[in-house]
């Protein structure tokens, strides 16, 4: 369904919104510009973005999160024996998934405009459902590798692109919650996963036995949902058939209004792509710190979830036992990211709530180092999952807040998403076989990242209350004046970067 016209260009002042209710028709449907949107019209917006949207997305980053880390449950049921997996070939496997994940987010991240979000979204999740469902037949090292290289190039454009996509649909301070909501799968796909497979390594069938299952079994579920959600995740709050013609018109023009002054479109699809919105997404101080702090919260994040089963067997228990014990921190760390997310959105705050996760995690990294009691040690995981895992949608919202509009910040996104992502690459070679049990080294490099990680948030916190305090004071009004192609963005003087 084609958006609402909306109404004429000289009904809108010079910092584009209107403070006069303006009557637009569309198809002889009068539709109301009440310029500061009326709240009940808001809340029942959010309500059927909520309904249409999140259990699809959420579904969706669940598969993801299963279908990477699923290799972590596999290696306890046998895949280190069976394709002779020796010395640090099984980190490799791990790490080579990253190479093409990294390399095609910012792309992607184009891309998802240009297909629409809904099918685009759907689509990547197909493909790496066919892949991670081929992990199964894999008989050598030599096709592990291949399959984990394809399902890195197909989930690349996953993690940015949903960011992405919400933020096309909600508000810089619902958005909070709503990745959050999406995000706490990461977590729940741990509990979830190490359930499922404890029942399915159990399969022995066509000479296929127990961790091949894994594959085959969690793969076909990917491939079903996302071919269903193809047909039912919207591209743009214009095109959601779900809401009436005025709602349509309403999703989209409270979406400007939030901006202040950092995008001239009404719709997003009227924004086109511009070498010059790269540039002052690279350029932007957020981006750039965003980024590496992003790289370093995916060092002990990834390290958790592809070796929890392992750091756990390390501390005397069975592969089945192990496999039941990864449950309780990760839904642990699940509750923490729901209810993270949602304080967040509420005091529309990331920074603060950064630090306080960072050093909780801490705590639980600190108990893994300075005991040897097992119990000790595994009452640690539970600090580790639930101060780390609400830092990732807080890192990610925080830089999707600060960019504006469509393209810049579609552009910041996929760098954030490919510089975090390259933590993988050290997150993979954290735990080796030869520091087990104990894994001290393993643990030490998660604590460094950790520290880092305190000091870049906190550096972050004081340049935007610097510079926020010079926009406030009318030190940035001179950029008014600046000829240049496009809507100034993030650099608008009215426009404000969230702490």
């Amino acid at each position: 369904m084609a958006p609402p016209e909306y109404a004429p260009d000289t009904a809108y002042g010079e910092k584009g919104l209107d403070v006069n209710k303006v009557d637009i028709k569309k198809e002889g449907v009068a539709v109301r510009d009440l310029g500061e949107t009326d709240p009940a019209l808001d809340k029942r917006i959010t309500r059927q973005l909520d309904l249409h949207i999140l259990p699809w997305i959420f579904s969706l980053w669940l598969l993801a999160f299963i279908d990477r880390s699923n290799i972590g449950n596999a290696k306890l049921d046998g895949l280190v024996k069976d394709l002779h997996l020796t010395g640090d070939k099984y980190n490799i496997a791990l790490t080579v998934f990253y190479i093409l994940y990294v390399l095609i987010d910012i792309p992607a991240n184009w891309m998802l405009k240009i297909v629409g979000g809904g099918h685009w979204l759907a689509a990547i999740a197909i493909a790496w459902g066919i892949v991670g469902t081929g992990m199964g037949a894999v008989k050598s090292y030599g096709g592990l590798i291949a399959c984990r290289l394809l399902l890195g190039a197909c989930e690349g454009g996953m993690f940015g692109g949903i960011i992405l996509y919400l933020s096309m649909f909600y508000k810089r301070h619902q958005l909070m919650f709503r990745l959050g909501i999406f995000y706490c799968a990461a977590p729940l796909s741990g509990a979830f996963g190490g359930l499922l497979a404890t029942g399915l390594s159990k399969i022995r069938y066509h000479g296929y036995n127990g961790w091949p299952w894994i594959f085959f079994v969690e793969g076909a579920i990917t491939i079903i949902v996302a071919s269903v959600a193809f047909f039912f995740l919207p591209h743009t709050p214009s095109q959601c058939r779900f809401l009436s013609p005025e709602e349509q018109y309403h999703a989209a023009h409270r979406l400007r209004l939030d901006l202040h002054g950092a995008t001239s479109s009404e719709h997003v699809e009227e924004e086109h792509f511009t070498w010059s919105a790269v540039k002052m997404s690279l350029v932007n101080v957020n981006t750039i710190a965003m980024s590496l702090n992003f790289f370093l919260i995916l060092i002990p994040i990834y390290s958790f979830s592809l070796f929890l089963p392992t750091i756990i067997s390390g501390l005397g228990y069975k592969a089945v036992h192990a496999q039941l014990l990864t449950v309780p921190p990760n839904f642990l760390a699940f509750l923490f990211v729901i209810g993270v997310s949602f304080l967040s959105d509420k005091i529309k705050m990331r920074g603060p709530l950064i630090l306080a996760g960072s050093s909780l995690a801490a705590v639980g990294y600190i108990m893994q180092i300075a005991s040897h009691k097992p119990g000790i040690k595994y009452a640690g995981t539970f600090f580790v999952a639930a101060g780390m895992f609400p830092c990732s949608p807080l890192i990610l919202a925080w830089l999707s807040n600060n960019l504006a509009p469509h393209y810049i910040k579609a552009t910041g996104l996929g760098f954030q998403v490919a510089i975090g992502n390259m933590g993988a690459f050290v997150a993979t070679f954290t735990y080796l076989s030869k520091d087990a049990p104990d894994y001290t080294k393993g643990h030490a490099i998660n604590l460094g990242a950790i520290g880092l990680v305190l000091i870049f948030t906190a550096a972050t916190m004081v340049y935007i209350r610097w510079e926020n305090a010079a926009r406030a004071g009318g030190k940035r009004e001179y950029r008014l004046s600046d000829v240049r192609e496009g809507p100034l963005g993030y650099r608008h003087p009215e426009f404000r970067y969230t702490m």
